[in-house]
């Protein structure tokens, strides 16, 4: 087992609710494999222990029910990508606002971007609007 599956299946055993079959894991999206695996590659690297994780999940789920979250199991990754995002600005790695500032680049540059072409960051996908910090400058 390799080191990345040993760690999705410390995952699967470590966090509660977590959808999945007899062989792991189960998503519906591409981009809910993709944020699996992004928490999944910062546990490894140190950034958070998995009851940690799982502490701060279940924290974010009780949040949108109390905000009216139906919790009919569709919304699960919603719940991950959002703590995924609070745990990366509490550790100090990227703050929310700059998370958010290269999100929005990041649609921009995939609407101007055609089909099966690669995606690119540019400088101009960064308005001044949304100011950096002198710490967090967008890429050159």
């Amino acid at each position: 087992m390799s080191g990345h599956s040993e760690a999705a299946a410390i995952a699967a055993r470590s966090v509660p609710g977590l959808p999945q079959d007899d062989d792991g894991p189960v998503f519906r999206e591409p981009w809910e494999a993709h944020a699996f695996a992004m928490a999944v590659t910062l546990h490894s690297r140190g950034l958070f222990t998995w009851p940690e994780w799982a502490a701060a999940l279940s924290a974010e789920i009780r949040r949108a029910q109390a905000e009216g979250d139906p919790d009919c199991g569709d919304t699960y990754y919603r719940h991950w990508l959002a703590t995924l995002e609070q745990m990366v600005a509490a550790k100090g790695v990227a703050s929310l606002a700059t998370q958010h500032q290269y999100r929005n680049a990041w649609d921009r540059a995939a609407d101007r971007t055609p089909h099966g072409h690669p995606i690119e960051l540019q400088p101009g996908d960064f308005p001044q609007s949304e100011a950096f910090s002198a710490a967090e400058s967008p890429p050159r």
